[in-house]
């Protein structure tokens, strides 16, 4: 029996299909479970399908986390912004 490689985009998550959807995740959630993403791949996956779809996943999950933090160095930047306009009046 041969495994082929899922077509670009298709959804290789199907066994994970409890996993919240990443756009809705915190980043303390995304931080969370993107460790134990990279804790199992670690550990050695049972197939390489597995493996590719943790990948994927921690794929994902690491471009939220890095979402996250630019929104917050934005609101961060915006707020010294404010702060220093109110000091030059």
């Amino acid at each position: 029996m041969t495994h082929t490689a899922p077509p670009a985009g298709e959804d290789t998550t199907a066994g994970r299909s409890a996993a919240p959807d990443v756009a809705s995740l915190s980043f303390e959630q995304a931080r969370d479970e993107l460790v134990k993403v990279v804790a199992e791949l670690e550990q050695g996956a049972p197939t390489l399908e597995h493996s590719l779809a943790l990948w994927e996943r921690g794929e994902a999950l690491a471009a939220r986390c890095e979402e996250w933090l630019r929104g917050a160095k934005q609101r961060l930047d915006a707020a010294r912004g404010a702060v220093d306009d109110g000091a030059q009046t």
